[in-house]
């Protein structure tokens, strides 16, 4: 029951975030659509999102739509988010992801027992910017740490604060989190003891935790935590020219 939840909640933030009316069909394959506003994907992009068994997909213009929507009728919703099958039928020029998505409702959380010494301190918390300065622009950027809502919890090792956590309030009562652990750090279950804490958060708040990740160490991370991986996103950006597909 409570993964079916999970997979309703997980379904119906996407759909808000489509832009447009747009349904999870398992039984009938992807659903395609024309959505500029679509907030699944950078602007003029095109947007993949898998939840269980189904999968949405917004593009930019109904030209682009009906490209894509005859590219996926030949495909199984996994297949939509292998950027190589996507490649294979359709002109990417570009791509961002994919990225595994995880969520945590309050009977699966697994808090971590390196939780000591956390500190919760107000959004910008004194020592975070050194922390992203030091982690480089592109870890910095991935974390999204910059953009969260909630308080920051930080560990310190001295004056340096090592590791930090957080998230920003999404539509649907959802939670994503953010996370970043200074380079020098990584491997001590830092992140674990961090995100723990912004998840404790985040559930006395009422939201559900959501947990976007690519690389193994953050998805090892969101396991360790309880959370499930329910489903895929992946952004492609197209060109104009269909792929010639032999017919």
């Amino acid at each position: 029951m409570a993964d079916d939840l999970l997979l309703v909640r997980a379904r119906e933030l996407w759909l808000e975030l489509a832009g447009t009316p747009v349904e999870f069909c398992p039984s009938a394959g992807a659903k395609v659509v024309a959505a500029p506003g679509s907030r699944l994907c950078p602007p003029s992009w095109t947007g993949v999102v898998r939840i269980g068994d189904a999968a949405i997909v917004t593009a930019p213009s109904v030209r682009a739509a009906e490209m894509v929507d005859d590219a996926a009728r030949e495909m199984s919703h996994e297949e939509l988010v292998d950027v190589a099958r996507l490649r294979a039928v359709l002109p990417v020029l570009d791509v961002l992801g994919p990225a595994s998505l995880f969520y945590l409702g309050r009977d699966g959380f697994l808090p971590a027992h390196e939780g000591a010494g956390v500190e919760q301190l107000p959004v910008g918390g004194g020592g975070l910017a050194a922390l992203l300065a030091l982690s480089g622009e592109e870890a910095a950027g991935e974390s999204g740490l910059e953009d969260i809502s909630s308080p920051v919890f930080m560990l310190r090792r001295g004056d340096e604060v090592v590791a930090a956590a957080g998230y920003r309030s999404w539509p649907r009562s959802v939670a994503h989190l953010s996370v970043l652990v200074a380079p020098h750090c990584r491997g001590r279950h830092l992140a674990r003891a961090v995100a723990s804490a912004a998840v404790a958060h985040a559930l006395d708040a009422g939201l559900l935790p959501q947990w976007r990740a690519r690389p193994y160490p953050s998805q090892r991370v969101a396991v360790a935590l309880g959370f499930q991986e329910l489903g895929t996103q992946l952004s492609v950006r197209l060109g104009d020219t269909p792929v010639d597909r032999g017919r």
